[in-house]
């Protein structure tokens, strides 16, 4: 395993604001099935299936820059933000840890360490998975690979901060799953998630297709969380735009994913084509 860290990753600048809350369940205590297993049962691409209980506070347009510094390592900010031994540390590398699981290949890693109050070092190594921009490890990050890394962020958080394990697809080759066995045996289609936390106006988009079986998953930023009312409310900065069927081209019937969506119905759509569509079990 090619093992990448705080000092030969350029790309990754992350800054952090104490402010934001983030959940302290592990990907592991999941509501479904644990991802171990479903690699083994099945012999389903676990590129493509992955655990995710991302907060939505996590997703702060502050804490992420696609630019370096410098060539060969972080910024100080970022250093110290992903070293800081209080609540504000725990929320950057949490953040972290989805950001490389993104970006990266298995086979890569970003590796790094910090102290705690009591003086001892915490060795740590966050892992990739699905690979939607690898080349992120020794380069900046283009806006089509911005818009995946977006997109994968929005589609691993969850309002309750539970773990549930979902089918992502797009046409993007990392999670293109047509002609896989994943696609008969994750059925249940959530909803899709779109936008640019790069951008220079940061935005996210969700659509929703099963919200029934979605919420009855604690899955609802596709379909809005429910307040004391049973309003719909956007899940974060997650817009809640409406039916995928409204918002997004006719499903790809290979892959089971939307190839484009739109962030509005009205003046110019501002359609893309990084699209992440869940799917749940």
């Amino acid at each position: 395993m090619h093992r990448i860290s705080t000092a030969d990753v350029p790309a990754l600048t992350l800054v952090f604001l104490a402010s934001c809350a983030v959940s302290q369940e592990q990907e592991e205590a999941s509501t479904g099935t644990s991802r171990t297993s479903l690699e083994t049962v099945n012999a389903l691409n676990p590129n493509a299936l992955n655990p995710n209980a991302l907060n939505p506070n996590a997703l702060n347009p502050n804490a992420l820059n696609p630019n370096a510094l410098n060539p060969n390592a972080l910024s100080p900010a970022a250093l110290s933000a992903i070293r800081d031994p209080g609540e504000a540390g725990d929320l950057s590398r949490e953040l972290l840890s989805y950001v490389v699981g993104c970006a990266f290949t298995p086979a890569q890693s970003f590796v790094f360490s910090w102290t705690d109050p009591a003086g001892s070092v915490h060795e740590e190594a966050y892992d990739g998975l699905l690979g939607l921009a690898p080349s992120w490890s020794d380069k900046p990050l283009g806006q089509t690979d911005q818009q995946w890394v977006s997109a994968c962020l929005a589609s691993r958080t969850n309002w309750y901060g539970i773990s549930v394990t979902i089918s992502s697809r797009g046409s993007h080759p990392a999670i293109d799953k047509t002609g896989t066995p994943e696609l008969s045996i994750y059925t249940r289609q959530e909803g899709a998630f779109w936008g640019n936390l790069f951008d220079q106006s940061p935005y996210l988009n969700a659509c929703h297709d099963d919200i029934s079986h979605a919420r009855s998953l604690s899955r609802v930023c596709a379909a809005g969380h429910l307040d004391g009312r049973g309003d719909a409310l956007d899940c974060g900065m997650i817009r809640v735009l409406g039916p995928c069927d409204s918002h997004c081209l006719p499903l790809n019937q290979r892959g089971k994913y939307y190839p484009s969506c739109v962030n509005n119905l009205t003046g110019n759509p501002d359609a893309t084509t990084r699209v992440i569509t869940v799917y749940l079990p």
